[in-house]
């Protein structure tokens, strides 16, 4: 089996550049709250923003998968996008299940 470092399908291309947007999503979030202090998360964006990257990052985990089982996709970053989807859906269940707001 050969491995590349780039994805080689248009699956696998759209799996890795959903994750790309969504950490830079976090990031950013992040930056403006915790660096530069011009937002809250107690505010409004925070609760828009944070349903859309969740779910872009699902979308991910669910076409890396189908890249990686259908079109045999064997790139290191659709695997790393895979994990990073794996790791936001056990968050997304773990916050939910112990953690009260």
């Amino acid at each position: 089996m050969k491995y590349s470092l780039k994805p080689e399908t248009s699956l696998g291309k759209w799996s890795v550049g959903l994750h790309t947007i969504f950490v830079v999503v976090i990031v950013a979030s992040i930056v403006l709250v915790k660096v530069l202090g011009i937002l809250n998360f107690d505010d409004h964006w925070w609760d828009v923003t944070v349903p859309f990257a969740f779910l872009m990052s699902i979308t991910a985990f669910i076409i890396g998968i189908r890249a990686v089982k259908n079109k045999k996709e064997r790139s290191i970053l659709v695997f790393l996008s895979i994990l990073l989807g794996l790791c936001v859906i056990l968050f997304v269940l773990l916050h939910s299940l112990f953690i009260s707001d």
